[in-house]
């Protein structure tokens, strides 16, 4: 046996034996950066503290990852596509461990936010790497079971990274949130050359194999600006940086389709949009993850905040969810062969919309035993919906542009999933603060401690804390004086403030349940629109994509790289 594969899947005359093998190696590189973003969300308070961060520092070191991510995909499939396949997962690997090397020596906003650029250039290196690669391992009738198990990696990775993060700050700081990827890239990388068989796009017949360069920059440039205006506007205003995004972006994506149109090599071919199957796959992608991510955003900090569970425990409490997603997985596994994707995918829908308007029962007396049945029924949404989905997307693409099939679908997801941080997570933020003022109309609470409470969940308790530390120190103060009438006045202001204190912690408490419910409302009708959009557009039932008779002769992965 060759201690490197050098056989391409397309020069044996069987299945690859060991593509089942292979498969791990591309889950495991999925794990790591689905990982990256759920995993730092736990983390975010201890690089906060030691690294000052400000609510603006913050985000962007959750977003500098999204921003490449998301811009580079189309572009570096492509390349992949052309050149290598498996080096672009290699070459991802190493970029992505890099980055995650520079986050844990971090020591300033600038350079953990450069870290995660960094780490997002990778990502957007390895993702459409690990679909195309998938596709041109796996014969067509193993697939969609193929594609099955990578969606449920990354459902998995989605509760996991809380948990690992959680196990590990226990005992250390946050670097090591960074430093676990390093192992994991590690080991993946080796085994890729090992396990993952060699593959590039076949040559077409007329021997043109250039690459739209200008589209592929045409699309960095609008989706760039795109995800940028998404995280920029509703988070910190619309200012002159949000509404030039804006305009860049619109501008970029009317040229992209204009020079896709007419080019005679598209990077991606545009009037693929207008197949049904299609546009209904990537809109329900885009929508499930919108939910998905925008549900996960608040519901970790319910956890953590209101309901008090440290890092480690909030993430075991979401494994609920992972674990639906495989039983979601295995059910569309079996029932979409039998009934088609559209209910399939319908039913998902359905089923996350359910979880949502389940959340609206949220207040300020639930406990985690109310959070259990949505995570269960929205683990078993995604595990029904987005396979299907998936395979149905990369069925779309002929051999050659396996890599940008890979970057269109995961490009839906981190539009998806940007859109519902923004979206849900400014309303969220809105409607907390909203509510903190209706439960503190009346209070001696001043102004400005208000408006710091009115910031964020954490704030808020921040701002209680510091109410009862006051106490106590007039407590103590109460303790040491000699005075009977002035011991009696303090410990009278001590009472005062310690009621205080206990009124705002109730009062931040209830009004983000409250917003959690209000949010969740707003999401279920998002996703409830969006199902009934995608169940319009998606065909009854299709028979699966085949390529043009010219393709299908030539072989699968030709070339050895």
């Amino acid at each position: 046996m060759r201690l490197v594969m050098t056989e391409p899947v397309d020069r044996t005359d069987r299945p690859y034996a060991r593509r089942w093998w292979a498969l791990l190696v591309l889950c495991l590189s999925l794990l790591i950066i689905v990982m990256a973003n759920t995993a730092l969300t736990v983390a975010a308070p201890d690089m906060t503290r030691d690294l000052g961060l400000s609510g603006a520092d913050l985000q962007w070191v959750i977003d500098g990852y999204t921003v490449p991510y998301a811009a580079l995909m189309l572009l570096l499939g492509a390349i992949g596509d052309k050149y290598s396949r498996r080096g672009a997962l290699a070459l991802g690997l190493v970029v992505f461990g890099g980055g995650a090397v520079f986050g844990s020596l971090a020591d300033s906003a600038a350079t953990v936010i450069a870290a995660r650029a960094v780490m997002g250039v990778g990502a957007a290196l390895i993702m459409p790497a690990t679909l195309s690669l998938l596709a041109a391992t796996f014969p067509r009738a193993e697939r969609a079971k193929a594609i099955t198990l990578w969606t449920a990696t990354a459902g998995l990775a989605i509760a996991a990274g809380p948990v690992v993060a959680g196990a590990l700050l226990k005992n250390h700081g946050w670097a090591s949130t960074f430093l676990i990827n390093v192992p994991i890239a590690a080991v993946a990388l080796v085994a890729a050359f090992v396990l993952v068989p060699p593959s590039r796009a076949s040559r077409p017949a007329d021997g043109d194999h250039r690459i739209d360069y200008v589209g592929g920059l045409l699309s960095v440039l609008w989706v760039g600006s795109l995800v940028y205006m998404i995280i920029e506007g509703p988070h910190f205003g619309w200012d002159t940086k949000a509404v030039t995004a804006a305009v860049v972006a619109g501008a970029g994506l009317l040229a992209f389709v204009l020079w896709e149109l007419r080019h005679p090599r598209p990077i991606l071919d545009v009037r693929r949009f207008t197949d049904r199957r299609f546009a209904g796959s990537n809109l329900a992608v885009a929508l499930f993850f919108l939910a998905v991510f925008g549900a996960f955003y608040y519901l970790t900090q319910h956890l953590q905040f209101v309901l008090g569970y440290d890092a480690l425990a909030t993430g075991v409490r979401m494994l609920p969810l992972a674990g639906a997603v495989f039983v979601g997985s295995a059910l569309t596994g079996y029932l979409t062969p039998r009934v088609g994707m559209k209910w399939t995918v319908t039913a998902g829908m359905v089923g996350g919309t359910v979880a949502l308007a389940l959340l609206t029962q949220v207040d300020g007396s639930s406990s985690y035993g109310d959070f259990v049945a949505p995570l269960i029924i929205l683990g078993l949404a995604i595990g029904l919906a987005l396979s299907p989905c998936t395979d149905a997307i990369m069925g779309a693409f002929p051999e050659p542009e396996l890599g940008v099939g890979g970057a269109v679908n995961d490009t839906s997801i981190e539009l998806g999933g940007s859109l519902g941080i923004a979206i849900l997570g400014s309303l969220l933020s809105t409607s907390y603060s909203s509510h903190l003022a209706d439960a503190t109309t009346g209070s001696k609470l001043p102004a400005s401690a208000l408006a710091t409470a009115q910031d964020s969940v954490g704030a808020g308790y921040a701002v209680a804390q510091g109410i009862g530390e006051k106490a106590r120190h007039l407590a103590a103060q109460a303790a040491q004086t000699t005075d009977p009438h002035q011991a009696a006045q303090l410990k009278a202001q001590a009472g005062q403030l310690v009621q205080g204190a206990r009124q705002m912690k109730d009062a931040v408490g209830s009004s983000f349940a409250d917003a959690v419910s209000h949010t969740s409302l707003i999401g279920a009708v998002i996703l409830g629109a969006g199902t009934l959009a995608v169940a319009l557009l998606l065909p009854r039932r299709t028979a699966r994509a085949t390529q043009p008779a010219e393709e299908a002769k030539e072989p699968v992965g030709s070339g050895v790289n």
